[in-house]
């Protein structure tokens, strides 16, 4: 049974697409087709440059604004970087930390990510905190360990009670952009070795807090099933939130009462 400290969260990461136009666009025709939104919540992760024409369009919306990274740092010399004070400025609530592409192309280190992730609650908002293997570590059968190594720099330094203010989000890169999506059971294998995780270093009520999102091409046609699982506590969407109509069909998943 979800607890019920884990209200589903559905994340749409926009990566480095929409223009202000376009940006302002999108989160009309999500404010358009939402509807209520009692059991679940809603974040949108647009580029830097469309977070604050966003925050004014979301104004009165139940719909969250989040970034797709951040500085550890709170302020100084650094050129092109932004800090978490900045973004909270900004109107954000929500911030990646360690999204794959950032390990990948821009070479974030577990510990790197874990500063990012001690920035962000600092300034009072909300890491989504992004960990998850290759495609030759999981044919290597090292899932495990590779998500022990991801998480500790995460998880090192937090009180238990600030579970409830992180999310983590499980995103095998073997699924990432690529079509494939882990089976409901893999997906929900990768969620409980997470939270059983949390549970060894923060203790079993910071486990049972902290929600758990998958990432790897989620789509209509497989929302409802992978949020069927319990230890999935909602979703991290690419490509589909992108359009508002396959993105709002993820929103309105029809599986919480499979999980009561």
């Amino acid at each position: 049974m979800t607890s019920p400290l884990r209200r589903p969260l559905i994340a749409g990461n926009w990566k480095m697409h929409k223009t202000l136009a376009e940006a302002v666009e999108l989160v009309r025709a999500l404010q358009a087709g939402l509807g209520a939104l009692a059991d679940r919540e809603v974040a949108v992760f647009p580029p830097f440059t469309a977070l604050t024409v966003t925050a004014v369009a979301l104004k009165e919306s139940p719909i969250r604004l989040g970034a797709q990274d951040v500085s550890p740092e709170p302020q100084g010399a650094f050129t092109g970087e932004v800090s978490a004070a900045m973004l909270a400025d900004a109107g954000c609530r929500y911030v990646l930390c360690g999204h794959s592409e950032r390990r990948r192309l821009y070479g974030d280190t577990d510990a790197l990510v874990g500063r990012k992730v001690k920035a962000v609650l600092a300034a009072g908002l909300v890491p989504v905190a992004c960990v998850g293997e290759t495609l030759e570590q999981r044919e290597g059968q090292e899932t495990y360990r590779v998500l022990e190594r991801q998480l500790d720099p995460i998880l090192g330094g937090l009180a238990p009670a600030q579970a409830s203010q992180l999310v983590i989000a499980y995103e095998p890169v073997w699924a990432i952009g690529t079509g494939r999506t882990a089976r409901p059971d893999q997906a929900q294998d990768a969620h409980l070795f997470i939270r059983k995780h949390v549970a060894k270093r923060l203790g079993a009520p910071a486990a049972e807090a902290v929600r758990l999102l998958y990432g790897g091409s989620v789509k209509p046609d497989n929302a409802d099933a992978l949020m069927a699982e319990p230890d999935l506590d909602g979703a991290l969407v690419g490509g589909e939130s992108l359009k508002a109509e396959g993105f709002l069909r993820i929103v309105k998943f029809q599986s919480l009462a499979k999980k009561a």
